[in-house]
């Protein structure tokens, strides 16, 4: 009998021993910095002559590992490689291969500070944040072995006189997992397991900024017994091999994280059907976001100023779920203002192997540009930047945390995901109009709303239009189990990682009935009444 499902715990680095153990995996991480590392298809390593780099951010020209780069050939061998291997593994136990997931987590738990450590070279994470994100990436797979065996019992169904009716839950075939960079561990590993786990076979094409730590969970997979093909790793650009991948007629699904542009490419080419292709494609998207936080009048200000700074400003704002619009009552606005300011300029903003910095580098040179691009595209429409807007690209990707001040609804950097550490407040009225602010977007993945008023919680829920609400807390840090997340409009098809619809997704429904003799029926009752 199984225990109940519990979030693995977080890191508490104010403890010594806690401290010297991530600083000893630094340490070692910084040993393995450099190395190369091939293709895997159908368990068998290969080497490319096109190579690509992937970087620190915090220090540009430090090289965190050297990847191939597949050609078109080798995308096709993946996906056929990988059908290959689905007409076995689709046999499988689900028993057996939730087992490869439990061993999997042992594994992580095991080297969750190491895990960490590569997360804070390759894509500049504090030690806070990567820790989340082992964790959570040790959640993912744990509750999808868990939900595996549910989906895989009997299933409940109307009885009726006459008939035996089973429902069994299916795999679908070959995925694409294509997962992003700003939650290299947590959300590459769960598209994957859940992929893999509903006995499905995976081509994983990490993104390019964070293929090193996805690599190191390949490893991981098949120390814990996943058979060689289940799970493909191919590196390389989307346009060059992840096409071939999508619109292969093999493909049967494609599981998506990353910016709205590329996630509707994605479904359009998903959506045309290919010479010898069979199925309609599957599409799993989870895309951006423009979260708002809504603080109403007569709220602890000191509270919700807390949880709209942690909420922009974490992991340098690069998350889809990001506060990066705070929308404040006219009456507590100046004073909101106030208590914004002084939390943010004291954060602590420098290299990611220092535990005492709280923010780093942002992702890339591309990323480092449009951010201030978005800064100055802030003062000329009228806001009034009130603390950061500078930024330092020397060394590393640096931006500091940015305040925009009295920005109007609908200017450019309230209605455009920026995905970095830029938050842009904005007045209202009143509670409506607030609300009326924070629907006015093509996006809906998270929002949040500091009211001590009931009556507006509830409209709140009703009509605060975002796949995740939170009510009096920050809108980021969804949990595994606790807080299912996907967004509505343009931020995908509401996916609900980490729910007990998400495998779902992975898998088709087939129903079998079997007509039972009138004796054997007759028979059946007798021995149900005895």
């Amino acid at each position: 009998m199984q225990t109940e499902f519990r979030n693995e715990p977080f890191t508490d680095f104010s403890k010594e021993e806690n401290a010297q153990l991530m600083r000893a995996a630094i340490e070692k991480v910084k040993g393995e910095l450099g190395r190369e590392y091939p293709l895997v298809i159908g368990g068998e390593r290969i080497k490319t002559e096109a190579k690509f780099e992937s970087l620190n951010p915090a220090k540009k020209t430090e090289v965190v590992g050297r990847f191939q780069r597949a050609t078109p050939d080798l995308a096709n061998r993946a996906v056929e490689t990988a059908n290959e291997t689905f007409k076995t593994w689709r046999l499988t136990p689900s028993t057996e291969r939730a087992k490869i997931l439990f061993r999997t987590t042992e594994i992580l738990r095991e080297r969750k500070h190491e895990l960490s450590a590569w997360m804070i070279h390759e894509v500049g994470k504090s030690w806070a944040e990567a820790d989340g994100d082992t964790a959570e990436a040790i959640d993912f797979c744990e509750f999808y072995a868990r939900e595996m065996l549910r989906y895989a019992g009997d299933q409940p169904l109307t009885k009726i006189e006459g008939e035996d009716n089973r429902l069994e839950y299916l795999p679908l075939g070959v995925g694409c997992v294509i997962p992003p960079w700003n939650f290299p561990l947590a959300i590459m590993a769960g598209m994957t397991v859940a992929a893999a786990v509903t006995g499905n076979t995976v081509v994983l094409k990490p993104s390019s900024d964070a293929p090193t730590i996805a690599y190191k969970f390949f490893e991981i997979l098949e120390e814990a017994g996943m058979p060689a093909g289940v799970v493909n790793f191919m590196t390389g650009s989307g346009a060059e091999v992840g096409d071939i991948v999508v619109d292969h007629p093999l493909t049967r699904f494609i599981a998506f994280t990353g910016s709205k542009e590329i996630g509707l490419r994605i479904n359009e080419r998903a959506a045309k059907v290919h010479e010898g292709q069979i199925w309609i494609k599957r599409v799993v998207a989870e895309m951006g976001g423009k979260d708002a936080i809504i603080v109403d009048a007569g709220v602890d200000l000191d509270e919700a100023a807390t949880g709209v700074v942690q909420s922009a400003f974490g992991f340098q704002g690069q998350k889809c779920s990001a506060c990066s619009r705070a929308i404040i009552h006219t009456d507590v606005y100046d004073s909101m203002l106030e208590k914004i300011v002084e939390r943010t300029e004291k954060i602590k903003v420098g290299d990611p192997t220092d535990t005492a910095t709280s923010m780093s580098a942002v992702i890339n040179q591309k990323a480092f540009k449009t951010i201030n691009e978005y800064i100055e595209k802030g003062k000329a429409e009228g806001g009034r930047v009130l603390t950061g807007g500078g930024a330092d690209g020397e060394q590393g990707f640096f931006i500091e945390p940015t305040v925009i001040a009295d920005v109007e609804p609908g200017a450019t950097i309230e209605q455009e995901e920026i995905f970095g550490p830029v938050l842009a407040v904005i007045r209202a009225r009143d509670f409506d109009d607030a609300l009326m602010i924070a629907n006015d977007t093509q996006f809906g993945l998270t929002g949040a709303v500091y009211t001590n008023d009931e009556e507006k919680l509830e409209r709140a829920r009703r009509e605060f239009h975002v796949g995740n609400l939170y009510l009096n807390r920050k809108c980021t840090g969804a949990l595994v189990g606790v807080h299912p997340f996907g967004g509505f409009n343009m931020s995908g098809t509401d996916s609900k990682a980490g729910g007990r619809d998400y495998l779902a997704l992975f898998l088709q429904a087939k129903l079998s009935s079997t007509k039972i003799a009138a004796s054997k029926s007759r028979t059946a009752e007798k021995r149900a009444a005895i």
